[in-house]
């Protein structure tokens, strides 16, 4: 019992150390992956080795196949270019394992201290973020430290020769446990290196190594499967071509690992060293064979997983028919009409922001955030639509129109992020700690609130008519919010030289929630500016005066 307490807590420690490293990276340079992983998305070759750096620094196959899922789910990119990335993040993470092989004693402590000052005593976000990163990676270390003493008192279980034996005989075993220990663990990279640590000190017969790591390679396929299922179908292809290279990886090299075997260690004979190796060669011998066989691949997982019609779904688009693509005035209408889907949206943002506010419900706050998701897949859809309308028919005018159009959706998706990133980080601040707005700084937000969404409304109806009465009315929304921030301020401040006890505890947030709420409505106040500098009522920085008249 207390060998099996010291093995499991000491891969839980490994398996946590990954954890903070993913999530260190991906905090501090999540964007920048995402942005890279698209760039690299033009051919399959330039594909396979951005999946392959993204890997490295992710130390996550499974972390990259979602990420790539995300994108394939919004049409971004094709199936064969997602399958090209996975294949070359496969690779990545066995050379992460390489990286890991070369321990030294000493460099677990340092690492864990570095981060630690990093962590706690740098002020920049993404200092901090690299220091838990950095906290992670000397965790991991210390892991396989510690899974390589708990592990030794397996060579007196009397049971354990037993199963190692029916392995050894029978390598399909090999492969199951160590898929089964894979999808169990979360991690093909904890568990070659589990495989690496028992293989160091001959705790498990080669042979048997061979056999789990081929399971391992399996078990990371099926991962992303498991996490991608209740996404549409564009999403789960990625995956599954994934699966299907490893199925057949695994059918082609089991039989063919008598042949493997003297080949590998002929390199280097160290077991572990034939471990390690091996999983590079497996991976990249896939990578090789499958590169060339991505389109019958793509096709196959299309037929396997068909685009299934969702008319409920409200992110996605419904009026954007292809066939309208080569009349621009309709196609333009069609646009408009899920770009003022995309104003509903924005305003049941801010309904769900209120209510979180005065309710403070957390589970709003991810009904709020689906609901930005939602916005971000029609903007994304409205831009995609507009690049494919035809331009050979068009007038300046129709040009104009699409300018707008996108400045309009643009303004949308950009109040939808103040929302989810920052009203809602606040209002889950209030529901974490328990605060309180006293009853006039909560009037003073819930009426700033309605008024704002009664300009989502307003500014709907200026982009739709053109209105110029209305485009001028929206535009002195600007001043009327910043002289109700400034005043709300103020009677803030007010009730904190009185000491009110609501008002002070809740400082900070009440000015934030003023200062994001004036932003949403600077974004929706743009929506008049192409009407009003058509109409020439706008000077370079500021409304002319006449046009209050």
């Amino acid at each position: 019992m207390v060998f099996l307490i010291n093995l499991f807590g000491a891969a839980a420690l490994l398996l946590w150390g990954l954890r903070m490293v993913r999530t260190g990276v991906m905090r501090a340079f999540g964007s920048h992956l995402r942005a890279f992983l698209g760039s690299v998305m033009g051919n399959r070759f330039s594909a396979l080795f951005g999946g392959l750096g993204a890997t490295i620094l992710l130390q996550s196959s499974s972390a990259t196949a979602l990420i790539t899922s995300s994108f394939a789910s919004r049409k971004v990119v094709g199936a064969g270019a997602a399958l090209a990335i996975m294949l070359g993040a496969d690779i990545g993470t066995s050379l992460v394992a390489q990286a890991y092989a070369f321990r030294v004693t000493w460099i677990s402590p340092v690492l864990i201290l570095i981060g630690y000052i990093m962590f706690n005593h740098m002020a920049d976000t993404r200092t901090r973020d690299l220091g838990r990163a950095i906290v992670g990676l000397g965790i991991t270390l210390l892991g396989l430290g510690m899974i390589t003493l708990a592990a030794e008192p397996i060579r007196e279980a009397p049971v354990v020769p037993l199963i190692l034996r029916l392995m050894e005989n029978t390598p399909v075993s090999g492969v199951i446990v160590g898929a089964v220990l894979t999808i169990a663990s979360t991690s093909s990279l904890a568990i070659v290196l589990l495989i690496v640590s028992f293989a160091t000190h001959d705790l498990i017969p080669v042979e048997v190594c061979y056999s789990l790591v081929l399971g391992a390679n399996l078990g990371s396929a099926v991962m992303p499967i498991i996490a991608t299922m209740s996404n549409v179908p564009e999403a789960r292809r990625v995956p599954v071509g994934n699966l299907i290279f490893r199925v057949a990886g695994v059918v082609i090299a089991l039989p063919l690992l008598p042949f493997i075997m003297p080949e590998i260690a002929s390199l280097q004979p160290e077991a572990w060293r034939q471990v390690l190796n091996f999983h590079v060669a497996f991976n990249l011998g896939l990578a090789i064979l499958f590169i060339w066989l991505i389109g019958p691949v793509s096709r196959l997982t299309a037929k396997l997983l068909p685009e299934q019609e969702r008319p409920d779904d409200p992110g996605k688009a419904r009026y954007l028919t292809e066939g309208a693509v080569e009349n621009p005035s309709i196609g333009l209408a069609n646009a408009s009409r899920e770009a003022l889907r995309m104003g509903d949206l924005l305003g049941q943002m801010l309904d769900l922001s209120l209510q979180v506010f005065k309710q403070d419900d957390r589970r709003l706050v991810d009904v709020c955030s689906d609901v930005d998701s939602q916005i971000d897949r029609l903007n994304e859809a409205i831009k995609l639509y507009l690049t494919r309308v035809s331009r050979d028919v068009m007038d300046s005018g129709d040009h104009k129109k699409i300018i707008d159009l996108i400045t309009f959706t643009t303004n949308l998706e950009h109040a939808a992020d103040i929302v989810d990133k920052s009203l809602m980080d606040l209002a889950a601040k209030k529901t974490k700690y328990g605060l309180k707005f006293s009853a006039e700084g909560a009037k003073e937000i819930e009426d700033i609130h309605r008024r704002l969404n009664a300009n989502v409304q307003l500014a709907m109806n200026v982009f739709m008519t053109g209105d110029l009465t209305l485009a001028r009315q929206l535009f002195a929304e600007k001043q009327v919010f910043r002289v109700l921030e400034k005043t709300a301020s103020e009677n803030h401040l007010l009730r904190l030289r009185e000491g009110r006890i609501e008002s002070i505890s809740t400082s900070g947030l009440h000015l934030d929630i003023l200062r994001d709420l004036k932003r949403i409505n600077s974004h929706l106040a743009l929506v008049a500016q192409p009407r009003l500098e058509a109409a020439g009522e706008l000077h370079p920085s500021r409304l002319k005066e006449e046009a209050h008249a």
